[in-house]
C-alpha cells in the first residue's frame, strides 16, 4: 500500500474517463472496507512500510472503552530519526528537506544532511539546557527553518513540545505554557512580518512576568533571527549561537504511545485546550495521508504549504509527515500576498511545487487582486491543490481550479481537526482520482475513518439532511490520545464523548448527499473560525473582560467573505465609562495585544446581555440578530430587554456601514 497504491493507477492511462471514474470508485471502496473492516492488519502493513521501527509494536490498537484508540501498543521509535537520520543513508541524503524565503528575499535551502547537523546542533543546545525525555518544551518561533528544526531536536530527545503560534499575545502564550510546565521557551529575538518587525522575545519577557513566581520555565533558548536589540536575563536566557555546537545525539527510542506533541486549541471556554498526539500512530496516519489526500506519492514531489508552524497543518504537513517521507517542503515566512500579490505564485513557479496546500480564505483573498498577475507564471507542475479550514465554497473553488490550475489539477478539499491529526474527509489523488464535487462537498471518508452524521437522537441522517458529524471506533492512528492535565479523561470526556457516548462528536454540522459526499456546513459550537484559525469566544471574553472599562462580553463569529468569520464583541460597560469611539479602538487594542492581529474584533456596547435565568449568555441568539434570522426558542432567557438592546447596537453598526 502505501506509495505503491499509486502504480495501478498508471495502467489506466489507456481507458477512457468513464472506465476510469469506475475503476477508481471500486478501487476506493475496496480500500475503504478493508480498512474499517481489518483495522490492525490495514494500519499494521502501512506502519511496516512507512515507518522505522527499533522494536516492534505487541499489539496493533488497543480500544479504550469508550474513548479513544491506542496504537502500535508497545512499539518503540524516535520522531526524529524518521525525520532525519534515516534518509543519510539513501539518494535523499543530498536532496532539499526545506526551501525557505522570507518577504526580504532571503532564501535558504537545507538539505537532509544540513537537517542532520542543524537538528544536533539544537539537540545538544536543549540537553545542554537540562531537557530530558518526557520535559515538555514551548515552541515560540516564526516560519524559518529553526522552527522545524527546534520540533525535530526537542523529538530527539524524547521531549514533548508545545508550539504556541507566533501570531498570539503574552496572555495567550502564558496560559499553554502554564498548562503544558515547560521547563523551556525557544524563540527568536523578532522577525519580519510585511515589513514591520515583530518582536517576539518581548513577548515571552511579557507573558514570564504575567506567570511571576508560578512560571515553570528555567530557561529561554534565544536564535537571533533579526540581530533586533532585545531584554536580556542573564540567569535564565540563552542565545543559541553560542550553545549551538554539533555533537551527535543519539535518538531516544519512545514509546509509541508516548506524546510528541501538545497543541493547544480554542474550545467555547476560555481554557484553551491542550491536545495530545502520540508518536508512533501520529507518523504512520500523517504519512499515509500525505501520500494519499496530499497526493505526494512520487520521491521528486515538493509540497508548498501557507499555513504556520504554529498550526496542526504545520505539525503535519510542514514538520514530520513531508520529512518522514524524504518529499521536499517550501516554505515561506511572510504573508502569501506579500510583498506583492503573486508571490505565492511565483514561489509555486520558482520551486516547481507539485501540491499547493492552502485554505479558503486564503484563496478568496488572493482572488480579490484579479486573474492577470496568476497567469503571467508557469504553474504547470501543480497537480492538486489542498484546501482546509472553512467550507470552500464554488467561486473560489473554481478559481483554484481554473486560474490557478489551468483545469488541470485536482482540487483536494479536506476536513479534519487539531484533534484528528490529518484529514478525514476529502479525496485521494495520491492514489485514486474520485470526480470532484464543488463548494462544501469535502469529499468521502478517507480510509480508516468511520465517519458518519447523525441527527439529534443519534441515528444516520437521511440525504441532504443536516446533522451532527461524528466518528466511529477504532479512530485512525493520527488521532490524539487525550488532552493534556486531564488525567482521569473528565474533560475529554465532556468535550468530545457527552453528546454520543462512545462517539468522537466533532462539533461541526454535516450532511451526505444521494451520492455520498459528505458536506461540512460549519460549526455546531461556538467557536470562531478567523481565516481557518479556531478561537475560543470564552477565551477572546475572558480578554476583554480584562479590560478596566468591561464589566461583561459575549464574543460570536459572523460570516465575513476573506476571513471566513469575523468576531463581534457585544460589550457591557462598568459604571463610570461611556461608549466612545476612543473605548472602541481602546478594546480592540487590549484584544490584539493579548490575542495577536488574527483577531481584531468589531465591538458593539449594550447595557445588558441576552442570558438564560441560569447566567449562560445566548450566544447563539446574539448571532442570529446579528444575522437576521429567527432567534429560536428564547423561553429561558431572563430579561426580554437585553434583546432590544442586541438589536438596536446591530441596527447602529449596519448604519455605520452604510454611511462609509
Amino acid at each position: 500500500m502505501g506509495e505503491k497504491l499509486s502504480e495501478q493507477l498508471q495502467q489506466l492511462g489507456e481507458k477512457n474517463l468513464e472506465e476510469k471514474a469506475d475503476y477508481n470508485m471500486r478501487y476506493y471502496l475496496y480500500l475503504y472496507k478493508k480498512s474499517v473492516e481489518d483495522p490492525a492488519g490495514f494500519w499494521g502493513e502501512l506502519a511496516k512500510e512507512l515507518i522505522d521501527w527499533f522494536e516492534p509494536w505487541r499489539k496493533t490498537f488497543v480500544q479504550e472503552e469508550g474513548l479513544l484508540t491506542k496504537w502500535f501498543v508497545g512499539g518503540k521509535l524516535n520522531a526524529s530519526y524518521n525525520a532525519v537520520d534515516r534518509h543519510l543513508n539513501s539518494h535523499r541524503k543530498y536532496k532539499a528537506a526545506i526551501i525557505w524565503e522570507s518577504g526580504r528575499g532571503e532564501k535558504k535551502v537545507v538539505t537532509y544532511q544540513d537537517l542532520y547537523y542543524e537538528v544536533n546542533k539544537w539537540a545538544n543546545a536543549l540537553r545542554q539546557l537540562g531537557v530530558q525525555k518526557g520535559d515538555r518544551v514551548t515552541i515560540y518561533m516564526p516560519l524559518t527553518p529553526e522552527g522545524v528544526i527546534a520540533k525535530l531536536a526537542v523529538a530527539r530527545l524524547g521531549a514533548i513540545h508545545s508550539v504556541v503560534f507566533a501570531g498570539f499575545g503574552a496572555q495567550a502564550l502564558a496560559d499553554r505554557i502554564q498548562d503544558a510546565g515547560s521547563k523551556v521557551v525557544i524563540t527568536a529575538d523578532a522577525y519580519y512580518r510585511r515589513g514591520k518587525i515583530v518582536e517576539l522575545k518581548k513577548t515571552v519577557d511579557e507573558a514570564l512576568q504575567i506567570l511571576g513566581n508560578n512560571s515553570p520555565v528555567q530557561k529561554v533558548l534565544v536564535y537571533k533571527r533579526t540581530g533586533t536589540e532585545i531584554p536580556f536575563d542573564e540567569k535564565r536566557d540563552v542565545y543559541f549561537d553560542e550553545v549551538g555546537k554539533f555533537k551527535p545525539v543519539e535518538p531516544e527510542p519512545v514509546e509509541a504511545t508516548q506524546p510528541l506533541f501538545i497543541l493547544y486549541t480554542s474550545g467555547t471556554t476560555g481554557k484553551p485546550k491542550g491536545i495530545v498526539h502520540s508518536t508512533g500512530g501520529y507518523l504512520v496516519g500523517t504519512a499515509a495521508m500525505l501520500l494519499w489526500s496530499y497526493g505526494l506519492s512520487q520521491d521528486n514531489d515538493v509540497l508548498f504549504n501557507t499555513s504556520d508552524i504554529g498550526w496542526i497543518v504545520g505539525h503535519s504537513y510542514i514538520t514530520y509527515s513531508p520529512l518522514v517521507m524524504g518529499r521536499t517542503i517550501v516554505i515561506y515566512e511572510d504573508a502569501p500576498d506579500y510583498p506583492y500579490p503573486d508571490k505565492w505564485a511565483e514561489l509555486i513557479e520558482k520551486y516547481k511545487a507539485t501540491t499547493f496546500g492552502t485554505s479558503a480564505t486564503a484563496i478568496r483573498s488572493f482572488m480579490k487582486y484579479g486573474e492577470d498577475y496568476v497567469k503571467q507564471h508557469d504553474l504547470s507542475s501543480l497537480r492538486i491543490i489542498v484546501t482546509n479550514g472553512e467550507p470552500l465554497n464554488y467561486a473560489p473553488w473554481k478559481w483554484g481550479l481554473e486560474v490557478v490550475g489551468g483545469g488541470k489539477v485536482f482540487m483536494s478539499h479536506q476536513w479534519w481537526q487539531t484533534e484528528t491529526g490529518a484529514p478525514n474527509i476529502g479525496y485521494i489523488p495520491g492514489a485514486v482520482y474520485l470526480p470532484m464535487k464543488s463548494g462544501p462537498a469535502v469529499g468521502f471518508a478517507l480510509p480508516g475513518n468511520k465517519v458518519q452524521v447523525l441527527n439529534e437522537e443519534g441515528k444516520p441522517t437521511a440525504p441532504r439532511e443536516r446533522g451532527y458529524l461524528v466518528m466511529l471506533p477504532p479512530f485512525p492512528p493520527m488521532m490524539m490520545i487525550g488532552m493534556w492535565n486531564d488525567p482521569n479523561n473528565e474533560r475529554l470526556k465532556k468535550t468530545y464523548f457527552n453528546k454520543f457516548p462512545g462517539i468522537y462528536y466533532s462539533g461541526d454540522y454535516a450532511m451526505i448527499d444521494e451520492d455520498g459526499y459528505i458536506w461540512v456546513m460549519g460549526r455546531a459550537d461556538e467557536t470562531i473560525k478567523v481565516a481557518a484559525h479556531r478561537i475560543g469566544a470564552g477565551e477572546v471574553e475572558s480578554i476583554v473582560t480584562a479590560h478596566p472599562a468591561v464589566a461583561e462580553a459575549a464574543a460570536v463569529g459572523i460570516p465575513d467573505p476573506v476571513k471566513g468569520e469575523a468576531v463581534h464583541l457585544f460589550v457591557v460597560l462598568k459604571s463610570g465609562y461611556s461608549a466612545s469611539p476612543e473605548l472602541t479602538k481602546d478594546i480592540q487594542n487590549h484584544v490584539r495585544k493579548y490575542m495577536g492581529a488574527i483577531v481584531t474584533p468589531e465591538v458593539h456596547f449594550v447595557d445588558k446581555l441576552p442570558k438564560t435565568r441560569s447566567g449562560k449568555v445566548m450566544r447563539r441568539v446574539i448571532r442570529a440578530v446579528m444575522m437576521g434570522q429567527n432567534a429560536g426558542d428564547i423561553s429561558t432567557l431572563e430579561d426580554e430587554a437585553s434583546m432590544e438592546d442586541i438589536k438596536k447596537a446591530v441596527e447602529e453598526f449596519k448604519k455605520s456601514l452604510k454611511s462609509e
